[in-house]
């Protein structure tokens, strides 16, 4: 059994939501960790996962927005200081994946399935083995108590219920993470 580490200075949670209707938010957490073994990460065959984002380090690129998401109107992150997910099982034999396992938002879980992309390995100039995946989801935030909407005068809601998460993962098979920016 092998122990991996995210490269999180090459890997990102990134989430997008309707606005008014007519638009999308992007956003990202910009600190998270994970805690992820396997027998043999290139064929899926992973038997712990643990992924834990930091709510406060919701990035919008709005100041405003972003306070206002940590707030009790939304995650209420004084209270809640952590998003988790906790793998349950994995499918498929080829690439693409399914990684099924539980979100936890606000102390709320519920089952979620991940689609799954194994992007490739690589040895690093600097001797690290890497490996990429890109996954994708799509919740309804109601579903996590993140109720908060106003309406439109136009008809319909300022924000959309459905939320799409994608994470981009860069992980690592050695002990120490040497960071390097490029």
């Amino acid at each position: 059994m092998a122990t991996y580490i995210v490269d999180v200075f090459h890997s990102s949670v990134n989430f997008t939501i309707k606005h008014m209707m007519i638009t999308k938010v992007n956003g990202t957490f910009d600190s998270f960790s994970a805690q992820i073994e396997a027998n043999d990460i290139e064929a899926f065959d992973i038997s712990t996962i643990r992924f834990d984002l930091d709510v406060a380090s919701i990035n919008t690129r709005d100041v405003s927005r972003d306070h206002h998401l940590i707030s009790a109107d939304f995650f209420d992150a004084d209270r809640y200081p952590k998003i988790s997910f906790v793998l349950t099982s994995t499918e498929g034999t080829n690439n693409p994946y399914k990684l099924h396992g539980n979100l936890t938002i606000k102390d709320v879980t519920r089952p979620v399935t991940f689609d799954v992309t194994y992007n490739g390995h690589v040895k690093s100039p600097w001797e690290a083995e890497a490996y990429g995946f890109s996954c994708t989801t799509v919740i309804n935030r109601k579903d996590f108590g993140l109720v908060y909407n106003a309406t439109l005068e136009a008809g319909g809601f300022l924000i959309d219920e459905l939320v799409t998460i994608s994470v981009e993962l860069e992980l690592e098979q050695h002990k120490h993470l040497l960071h390097n920016s490029i």
